[in-house]
């Protein structure tokens, strides 16, 4: 008698976020809280990804503009997200950083089979089929900061 797999999809829940007309998502697992922007500090001689520092629970919390990150600017580029997503750079990790967005959207469980992989960018883990429109899916490990 053959033994069978079990092709049992993987999931895992993913928080979604826009930047621009663009909607990504990242593992929930790395995400340790969202926050409204407050005052940024500048730090002078930073890669201009980096918008500054700020106070979070009396920890100083690099924030980083996905934009510039995947060169998505707008003609708008004053416009800066009002939310920041703060996570942990890796499971586990203590290191937080925070990253400027447009608006988050939701968590919603994301069956990890049915994302394409073949199209892969700097920190860029794969791509969602929404609908009608596509979730880029960011892997936090990669994304340079």
């Amino acid at each position: 008698m053959a033994s069978t797999k079990s092709t049992q999809p993987t999931s895992t829940d993913v928080l979604e976020f826009t930047l621009g007309e663009t909607r990504y998502c990242v593992d929930i697992g790395y995400v340790a809280e969202i926050v409204n922007t407050d005052k940024l500090t500048g730090i002078p001689n930073t890669p201009p990804h980096v918008e500054g520092v700020m106070d979070l629970r009396g920890e100083t919390t690099k924030i980083v503009n996905l934009r510039e990150v995947f060169d998505d600017s707008t003609d708008d580029t004053e416009d800066l997200g009002e939310r920041i997503i703060v996570f942990k750079r890796k499971r586990g990790s203590s290191e937080r950083i925070g990253w400027l967005a447009d608006e988050v959207q939701q968590v919603s469980k994301l069956e990890t089979n049915t994302v394409d992989t073949s199209v892969k960018g700097d920190g860029i883990a794969g791509i969602v089929r929404r609908e009608d429109d596509f979730v880029l899916w960011i892997d936090p490990t990669t994304v340079r900061v």
